[in-house]
């Protein structure tokens, strides 16, 4: 396993060279920093690769792990490090922890209300947009309010008109009272403003500095072009912040290599207050069923709380939608255009990046992975483990037993050497009977056909996988092969080795061979599940298939090849199943058999939810 200082090197080869924020963490996982950045690469290597004094030479001191969140913009990423520091309060954010450290544009909840930069959001009743990250730009644009849009800009009532009633800046609170009608109307087009819509707006200034650098009026014209500048960078469409107050979770994957990448972005009063992201085996050949099942499963948990809104990428087909919908019970809308749709493609840009560290990360410096084979080599007292097959079983409730075999060469997966074995004499839940099985099958093979066998066989498991497939091995095919068995601990993770004589290895969990083994057993895992699950949704299948009455073999076959799924083949229409050559009243039957089948199964999911 690498040590602190190795991984942070690997992770900081992988940083994007786009704008988001980073989180630094220390040795307990906890944020101890949150930064923005234009560039988070060569912000994040700064810390790492530049000397530094004082309390940033603390911070970097204490930076045992990092991760990034990549945004659209550099904007953005200041929004979004507000937010983070106010829910995180790490240690050494000092400046903006009593607040966001960026001011507010407020109209005030009064008979004549004003437009006033302000630092702190109150629940006084007034209308807050915000927060600038552009102070001089927000200043700058109140400015602009004032004069096209005018409320009140002096203190109220004095029985004369003011001088900004005369300039033109205010409707003349201060000497008569205006109607509330007005302000409504004023307040209408200032909101609408400041919520991004200003082309018309935009469109009369443009021509007005065009109209002024023609009659050579320059002063004017960079006044009016500074104006256009402070509107962009004040009014900006803001991603991180949503138009409105509603609770919705922002969800969207990636899937690649036989993985999948989640991100959940969590939008709380109207601000990004949390993002949660998780790797994934993929075990079907449908990333999108994989997808589906994880957002129900999700919010089945007894700590998570449903959000007024689901928002879901457009790629989704509607029976997805319809599925989790009608399970959840909750607003669940795929993501077709405006703010959540971009909100959708961020989440899906973090999901990718997410994936791709965790491969890099996985293949980066390759003489640590021949490091760490020889480090096992050693451990097991063998000569080398070059070439290293893993085993692993995987069944449920003693049904649809499967074995699974894992090829690294040099510590690397080959995965052209993966195979998969449907066990034969085996039909209950027997640990030693499917090693036997496995062992024989795979090694008689391979003497029977002269290939090369392996340095070290792995069994994900104990003593029982050891003494049978070893037994198969010396009494029955006559080979001698290193064997060990790979030992998780009570939460299922790798914790240990243990060789054919029984003895426990105590291998370093920051070893490089503990971290090998630990991806051995992760992948031999993953590929048994995997392959396990596909026969058992093929064989469920297949049995239900079997029941429909006219429906033989062959039939069976050609349905099993093209849709897979009882859910694919109620979702396929009647004349393409009747394309099989299938008479139209046995598609139909087949159909109506598949709906009911599928309908069940989500009752039964709402069911288990309720419960």
């Amino acid at each position: 396993m690498p040590t602190n200082s190795e991984k942070i090197e690997k992770k900081l080869k992988l940083l994007p060279k786009m704008p988001g924020c980073y989180l630094m963490k220390d040795k307990n996982g906890k944020i101890i920093y949150v930064g923005k950045a234009k560039n988070l690469y060569n912000r994040v290597h700064s810390y790492f690769k530049s000397e530094h004094t004082g309390k940033t030479a603390q911070l970097v001191e204490n930076i045992a792990d990092f991760e990034t969140i990549v945004t659209s913009n550099e904007k953005e990423s200041f929004l979004l490090e507000i937010t983070l520091i106010q829910k995180h309060q790490p240690y050494y954010n000092i400046k903006l922890k009593r607040g966001t450290g960026y001011p507010f544009i407020k109209i005030t909840n009064e008979r004549d209300p004003r437009l006033l930069l302000v630092n702190n959001v109150k629940k006084d009743g007034g209308y807050y947009f915000g927060p600038y990250p552009n102070v001089y730009a927000a200043e700058e644009t109140i400015r602009f309010l004032q004069k096209v849009y005018p409320l009140r800009h002096c203190q109220g009532y004095q029985g004369r008109p003011c001088l900004y009633y005369h300039m033109g800046q205010c409707l003349g609170a201060c000497f008569k009272k205006v109607p509330k009608e007005k302000y409504d109307e004023q307040i209408k087009k200032i909101k609408d403003f400041l919520n991004g819509k200003t082309n018309k707006i935009v469109t009369k200034l443009q021509q007005e500095m065009q109209q002024a650098a023609e009659n050579m009026e320059y002063e004017r014209a960079a006044d009016l072009r500074d104006q256009l500048k402070y509107i962009d960078a004040t009014v900006e469409r803001q991603k991180i912040i949503a138009d409105d107050n509603k609770p919705r979770d922002i969800i969207n994957f990636y899937a690649e290599r036989g993985w999948l990448s989640i991100q959940i972005f969590f939008i709380r009063q109207s601000r990004l207050l949390k993002r949660v992201k998780y790797l994934l085996p993929i075990v079907s050949d449908n990333a999108i069923d994989e997808f589906e099942t994880f957002v129900i499963e999700f919010y089945q948990q007894q700590n998570v709380i449903l959000p007024k809104e689901i928002i879901l990428p457009k790629q989704l087909p509607e029976s997805v939608l319809e599925t989790i919908n009608s399970i959840l019970c909750t607003n669940v809308k795929l993501a077709f255009r405006g703010k959540k749709r971009e909100l959708i493609e961020l989440a899906g840009k973090n999901a990718r990046l997410a994936l791709e560290e965790k491969f890099r990360l996985l293949e980066l410096d390759d003489s640590k992975t021949i490091k760490a084979v020889d480090e096992l080599s050693n451990i097991l007292n063998i000569q080398t483990a070059h070439h290293i097959e893993a085993f692993d079983h995987s069944h449920e409730q003693g049904t649809d037993i499967v074995s699974a075999m894992v090829y690294f060469k040099d510590g690397q997966p080959d995965k052209n050497n993966y195979r998969k074995f449907k066990l034969k004499t085996v039909d209950h839940a027997d640990e030693a009977a499917s090693t036997r099985e496995v062992i024989r099958r795979r090694y008689s093979r391979l003497l029977k056909e002269e290939k090369p066998l392996p340095d070290l066989i792995l069994m994900d498991g104990g003593i029982v996988q050891i003494n049978a497939a070893k037994d198969v091995l010396e009494n029955e095919l006559n080979l001698n092969i290193p064997l060990a068995g790979m030992v998780k601990n009570d939460k299922h993770k790798t914790a240990d080795l243990i060789s054919e004589n029984d003895d426990y290895l105590n291998l370093n969990p920051k070893s490089n061979a503990f971290y090998l083994l630990q991806r051995i057993q992760d992948e031999v895992h993953r590929f048994a599940i995997t392959f396990h699950t596909q026969l058992h949704n093929k064989n469920a299948l297949s049995s239900h298939l079997d029941s429909i009455k006219g429906v033989g073999p062959k039939t069976r076959n050609k349905l099993l090849r093209k849709y897979g799924s009882m859910k694919k083949i109620s979702e396929a229409d009647i004349n393409d199943i009747k394309a099989l050559g299938i008479s139209y009243s046995l598609a139909q039957t087949i159909k109506i058999t598949a709906n009911a089948i599928v309908n069940n199964e989500k009752r039964k999911s709402m069911v288990h939810h309720q419960n």
